[in-house]
């Protein structure tokens, strides 16, 4: 029996010290289409979590994560909650973009992911994750690419271990029109010199996006680290 509780106790032991390894997760945009799914699945992997939102939006936030009411964009307001050494992910931005949403990129997006690369950088975390969109040219939505193009920069000017994840439209619940473009994809893929251009903008599933983000976290941290379109369906 004496031996029997010792293993279940060692096994216990060991099992809270990986939990207590695991750095802490520091999240923007928790309350979104994305991050409220992300929150669930790390604190079921015993991820100690942290969103930062906005007053009022605190109940927006699944009840296994902590909360912190700050000013996303004003790096002052929240920096000293953010453990050193943890994971940042930032995913606040403008809710479903689209080409005449271009000032509220430079409003919301920019001006926030530079508050938590500076706020990051302030606390010596150990891996910044930002979700980031594909490079491939177009002139549809430049004015995004551009300005994800900079908050990209902006990180690894700031020397922070970076990752990139760079979807271009993400399909899920309330995200499905793009389905119906699904013909014109298969088209494209007939098509040799339209083949290339219809990969570098295909679609991926929440799902794939959500698994995409675990792996991340559970990566160990590079100086720059990127997940393309083609990285993002294969998980």
């Amino acid at each position: 029996m004496g031996s029997r509780w010792s293993i279940k106790t060692n096994r216990a032991v060991a099992s809270n010290a990986i939990i207590n390894f695991m750095p802490s997760i520091f999240i923007t945009g928790g309350t979104g289409y994305i991050g409220s799914r992300l929150i669930k699945q790390l604190v079921q992997k015993n991820h100690r979590v942290i969103a930062l939102v906005r007053k009022g939006s605190e109940n927006k936030i699944p009840p296994a994560a902590e909360v912190i009411i700050g000013n996303p964009f004003d790096e002052r307001t929240f920096r000293e909650h953010v453990p050193h050494g943890a994971i940042f992910i930032q995913l606040l931005g403008v809710p479903r973009p689209s080409p005449k949403k271009a000032k509220l990129f430079k409003e919301i997006d920019l001006k926030s992911v530079k508050a938590s690369v500076n706020a990051a950088a302030y606390a010596g975390v150990s891996h910044f994750i930002y979700i980031s969109v594909s490079m491939s040219e177009t002139s549809l939505m430049r004015a995004y690419q551009d300005v994800r193009k900079e908050g990209e920069r902006y990180c690894l000017n700031k020397d922070l271990n970076s990752t990139f994840i760079r979807p271009w439209y993400v399909l899920g619940p309330g995200h499905w029109w793009p389905v119906l473009l699904l013909p014109l994809y298969g088209i494209s893929e007939i098509v040799p010199s339209l083949r290339q251009k219809a990969r570098s903008k295909a679609l991926v599933t929440i799902h794939q996006l959500l698994r995409t983000l675990m792996k991340a976290v559970e990566q160990k941290p590079l100086p720059r680290s990127v997940f393309e379109i083609k990285n993002i369906r294969r998980a």
